[in-house]
């Protein structure tokens, strides 16, 4: 692993190499000087690049070419809404939504409201650029996969010339960015036109073809996320504005759905949870035993873990470092299915700033999940637990995402509700900051993020995460036990000069009383 991680290395440092000496110095002003400061800092685009030809530089070095000259043509780099027609949005042609069966983002196509128009095609082509280039920047150029939806088209819908756009701008201009390419409904009279889409495609791209219909479809993309005409039970309709780039379209709900019968539900969880945080005060003093063998124990196994890791095993509990909070886990949600019955997981968040850090929490199924506290502030220098749980026999799925909102306060101290709404209706987008998690579903192993069960400091450690998930929960409640002592210990102080005080006081008293008498 760590030869094939220097021979990466290798083969990137390389490349840019190359790059500078054959490419740059007769086309600097043929690419965005953008483009080529990125090139030399972010090691995954080159990678990419690498990997979309099979680490054969040469052709690596051809790529990164013709793309950098297309991305100054269409000037990418500076592409908006402002500077497209605003009618190409409107008509919903193209757009992305939802989440194919591996979790991977949706690329619509709707065939349907697309005609051909020389006058046009530029400006269609750039929206093709926007939709990529915006969800390369937002996403760090996770792969998509694209859905070409050819119901109710026929002739008049055919345009080759744009089509073979769409398919160049992930074989030749974004590198490793697809995984396949879903065609729904193609009419009979289409098939003469995409055998001729095929001679542009190599092997691998034409391996990435799925030809599905309304019975077929759901083998790449689950019904949730199909619209009903294709099988689905999506009600997703699309509009414009605002634009339709976030996973995080539906209404925030912060606790998810509350009925008569949800708030007796939630009563009773309420309860269990403060018998369960008065269960862990008094146990804190044995947890803090724990914790010295725990840690010991951590850190011998850590480095035997790190070297001895197979490669299909669960990922060590990470921690996602922000400019204004500190989120752990750093990249995904552990639980159970229906049979583990794991229904809550926590984030533990961390304000790493001198000022008070106003959060939300929103998610893309606010039917499923409750959030405890899903909109609240966390002072300067402090950790906050958040409890997300499953609601009612809901389970999760791994297209179920949740997005972190966090931006700093100008005020001393916390805010109530109502100064948060206001607070998030003023603070600029700019200021904010945003981190996404993905859930993860696990069918029998325990998960290896931060997954709350009931009696968890009783259950016996099996596994260095499981001790790691344990040790990060002591150290929370072992800073907070910290807190309270230093206060107990200055109160204590203080009562002890008073009491010296009182003491010295009655004792003069008795003196001056004394010497009166004599």
């Amino acid at each position: 692993m760590a030869d094939q991680r220097q021979d990466k290395a290798a083969l990137i440092s390389e490349t840019r190499r190359r790059f500078e000496a054959e490419y740059l110095p007769d086309k600097s002003d043929k690419y965005d000087s953008r483009d080529v400061e990125r090139l030399q800092q972010d090691d995954k685009w080159v990678e990419n690049y690498l990997i979309w030809r099979h680490d054969v530089i040469d052709d690596t070095l051809k790529m990164i070419d013709e793309s950098f000259q297309w991305r100054k043509e269409y000037t990418v780099n500076d592409l908006t809404e402002s500077v497209l027609p605003k009618w190409l949005f409107e008509i919903g042609a193209l757009f992305l939504h939802g989440y194919d069966k591996e979790g991977y983002k949706l690329f619509w196509f709707r065939v349907k409201h697309h005609t051909k128009d020389p006058k046009q095609q530029l400006d269609k082509k750039k929206l093709v650029a926007f939709w990529l280039e915006h969800y390369a920047k937002r996403d760090h150029g996770k792969p998509l996969t694209v859905v070409f939806d050819m119901s109710e088209t026929g002739i008049s819908h055919i345009d080759l010339d744009f089509v073979r756009f769409i398919v160049n701008c992930f074989t030749d201009y974004y590198p490793n960015f697809l995984t396949k390419i879903v065609i729904f409904e193609m009419p009979w009279i289409m098939n003469a036109a995409f055998k001729i889409v095929k001679g542009w495609l190599g092997p691998e791209a034409i391996s990435m073809l799925k030809f599905t219909n309304k019975s077929d479809v759901q083998e790449y993309i689950n019904g949730e996320y199909l619209p009903p005409h294709m099988g689905g039970t999506d009600s997703f309709k699309y509009s414009y504005p605002p634009l339709v780039d976030d996973d995080f379209q539906t209404p925030l709900c912060e606790n998810g759905p509350i009925t008569s019968e949800d708030e007796h539900e939630s009563k009773e969880e309420i309860d269990a949870e403060t018998k369960e945080t008065g269960e862990l005060n008094e146990e804190q003093s044995l947890n803090q035993k724990k914790m010295n063998s725990i840690e010991q124990i951590s850190k011998s196994e850590e480095t035997d873990k790190t070297e001895n890791k197979p490669k299909n095993a669960k990922k060590a509990l990470t921690t996602f470092k922000g400019p204004l909070l500190h989120i752990s886990p750093a990249e995904e949600l552990y639980f159970g299915s229906k049979e583990t019955g794991e229904k809550k997981c926590l984030i533990v968040l961390t304000n790493v700033t001198k000022n008070i850090v106003a959060f939300k929490v929103r998610t893309t199924a606010p039917e499923k999940y409750r959030v405890k506290p899903s909109n609240s502030s966390c002072e300067p220098g402090m950790s906050l637990d958040i409890i997300v749980s499953l609601h009612g026999g809901f389970a999760a799925s791994l297209q179920d995402r949740f997005l972190i909102m966090a931006a700093e306060m100008d005020q001393p101290s916390g805010a109530g509700v109502p100064e948060l709404t206001q607070f998030w209706k003023e603070v600029p987008r700019t200021k904010v900051m945003e981190h996404r998690l993905r859930c993860h579903v696990v069918e029998s192993s325990k998960p290896s993020s931060l997954t709350l069960k009931e009696n968890a400091f009783n259950t016996p450690a099996k596994t260095n995460e499981d001790l790691h998930i344990q040790l990060t929960r002591l150290l929370q409640i072992n800073r907070r036990l910290q807190e309270q002592i230093d206060r107990c210990l200055w109160f204590q102080q203080l009562s002890v000069v008073l009491s010296l005080l009182s003491v010295t006081v009655v004792a003069f008293c008795f003196y001056l009383s004394y010497t009166q008498r004599s």
